[in-house]
């Protein structure tokens, strides 16, 4: 796997190149937690804004919230950004701007799951740790051919996957296991002739190795229905921030109605005002169920209280950091540039 690294390893931004001395720890935390449930492809612009803007612990620490989160719109999870600015708090204030090397230390870090302490330990300090991120779980149950269906066969596959974790080069070895299942045994039609393990791959002599990971059957995700209300006054739209907790938590987005399991009415409008339904809905998958949302819009003359909020110009929208789903709410209006 080392030696197919080294000649293969992908060249990303926050990568330092194989069998070289590890990179920042910072570049590397970061990368991590914004590559959770996103595609590189997505990431390498974020990261590069973000560590261009905030290039190290202290400089992050010290960030607004809403600038923040502001930054983060578009990657989506947005709990991770509280954890990341969080974790960067916690290091600027009682770590002396430095990353802890130990991976249990690592752990007491807002936001650093069992992955994230060990994919930092092992690429930014070279420790050796256990790294399975989805890419490395495939992996590693075509390798032994692990029949057992997730998620009650990760315990087993972790220890699989300690079974070859080299004490040396861990970090490059981590990485190479990530590349190897994000380009060549890919979920659907993996390369099995150019993969450096497929004489030892269980899988491949099976003859199935798109059978695994054995997967549990899924349950069908729930759909809840809410309302988007568009207020607009003088070229400008109601913005408002959601609860710090909670889904898009601290995130500027459009008033809305409760988000329950029947169609709204109505009724959910923030204020009075002469609503109109669009005839259009936004649509869009959260983790745990799908949104179907209606539109209502208004134009809001000076005698209308409105709630507190922020009369952001509707021409400079982009600039306002709304979350994927809301982004959706203003294309659908027709108001997106």
């Amino acid at each position: 796997m080392l030696r197919w690294y080294d000649a293969n390893a992908r060249v990303l931004p926050w990568r330092a190149p194989p069998g070289s001395p590890p990179p920042d720890p910072y570049r590397v935390w970061l990368s991590e937690v914004m590559l959770q449930q996103t595609q590189v492809a997505t990431v390498i612009p974020y990261f590069e804004k973000f560590t261009a803007r905030w290039p190290d612990f202290a400089s992050l620490a010290a960030v607004e919230d809403a600038d923040l989160m502001s930054a983060w719109a578009g990657l989506g999870y947005y709990a991770r950004a509280r954890n990341l600015l969080a974790a960067a708090r916690a290091v600027a204030g009682e770590h002396g701007g430095r990353l802890p090397a130990d991976e249990a230390a690592l752990r007491t870090l807002p936001g650093f799951g069992a992955y994230t302490a060990a994919a930092v330990a092992a690429i930014a300090f070279g420790q050796r740790a256990v790294v399975v991120d989805g890419n490395v779980e495939r992996v590693v149950a075509r390798l032994f051919a692990v029949a057992d269906p997730l998620p009650g066969a990760k315990p087993r596959i972790r220890d699989l996957a300690d079974s070859i974790t080299p004490d040396a080069r861990a970090g490059d070895f981590a990485q190479a296991m990530m590349d190897l299942g994000a380009t060549i045994c890919t979920p659907r039609s993996p390369r099995c002739l150019l993969c450096p393990l497929a004489d030892r791959c269980e899988a491949r002599a099976a003859a199935t190795p798109e059978a695994f990971p054995v997967k549990a059957k899924k349950k069908a995700r729930p759909v809840r229905y809410g309302t988007f209300f568009w207020a607009e006054r003088d070229g400008r739209v109601l913005l408002v921030r959601r609860p710090d907790t909670g889904l898009l938590g601290g995130m500027r987005a459009f008033p809305t109605g409760v988000w329950s399991e029947s169609p709204p009415a109505l009724a959910d409008a923030p204020f009075a005002a002469d609503w109109t339904l669009r005839n259009a809905t936004v649509r869009h998958v959260f983790t745990h169920f799908e949104l179907i949302a209606a539109l209502a819009t208004a134009t809001i003359g000076g005698h209308i209280d409105a709630p507190d909020g922020e009369w952001w110009p509707i021409a400079d929208l982009d600039s306002a950091g709304l979350p994927t789903v809301f982004a959706k709410a203003v294309k659908a209006i027709g108001r997106s540039e």
